[in-house]
């Protein structure tokens, strides 16, 4: 959590490799592999995922193939001999779609094509349970959601670590950049740290995310300014 302008997105978008961004020094260790050595669809195929604020449209291409094609290059990548076929992928996607609620239909769309903001949000879930990444990096997913979609993203995370907490093979961790407290009522956070001028000032429980939802960031000096 943090202020406007505070870094949290910089820092998803850089630990994916944005091009835009250089890391000028220190280290970033990602499973054991210095994970700044590595290009950005190399950190995917390891297990990192980033879910943008704002997605892309990509016409002319369903979400169903774009999953497909990204399931099997990541499954390639981490040297799993066992890709499946269209036919085991067309089983697992809809068991996905199932559990997230989402209807068969929505996966014959052009990938964010006409999509509303949480259609959006619901094919970056879907991406989420059919990639399987260790760690997922959030960037402000609840961002202008109405009450029943943040409903839906929240059951999504939650499915997830429910998944990993079931399933001791499977480890999964996620770093969600919020500005409120809102979906947190939903996602109960392990830890909360929140950060201001690039740096994290200040680290706790859930409590301290509903301390910043009553005082806001006022303790910290920051000012907020009103265009």
């Amino acid at each position: 959590m943090g202020p406007n302008g505070s870094g949290k997105s910089t820092l998803a978008q850089t630990l994916m490799g944005h091009p835009g961004y250089a890391v000028t020094g220190g280290t970033v260790r990602f499973r054991g592999k210095d994970l700044l050595a590595m290009a950005p669809h190399e950190r995917a195929r390891a297990g990192l995922f980033l879910a943008f604020q704002y997605p892309r449209e990509i016409a002319g291409v369903t979400l169903r193939g774009f999953l497909f094609a990204a399931q099997k290059a990541c499954l390639a990548g981490r040297g799993d001999s066992a890709i499946g076929s269209p036919i085991e992928f067309q089983r697992v996607l809809e068991e996905k779609m199932r559990t997230l609620a989402i209807a068969q239909a929505f996966a014959e769309r052009f990938v964010n094509e006409g999509f509303s903001g949480g259609e959006k949000k619901k094919a970056e879930l879907l991406q989420m349970h059919v990639l399987q990444p260790a760690l997922a990096l959030l960037d402000e997913t609840d961002s202008g959601l109405d009450i029943d979609a943040l409903k839906t993203v929240a059951e999504g995370i939650n499915a997830m670590r429910m998944q990993n907490a079931e399933c001791r093979m499977q480890n999964f961790s996620c770093v969600l950049v919020t500005h409120y407290a809102r979906i947190l009522e939903y996602v109960k956070p392990d830890r909360v740290h929140v950060m201001v001028g690039g740096r994290i000032v200040e680290s706790g429980g859930a409590a301290l995310a509903h301390a910043l939802e009553r005082g806001g960031y006022a303790k910290y000096g920051v000012v907020e300014k009103i265009a």
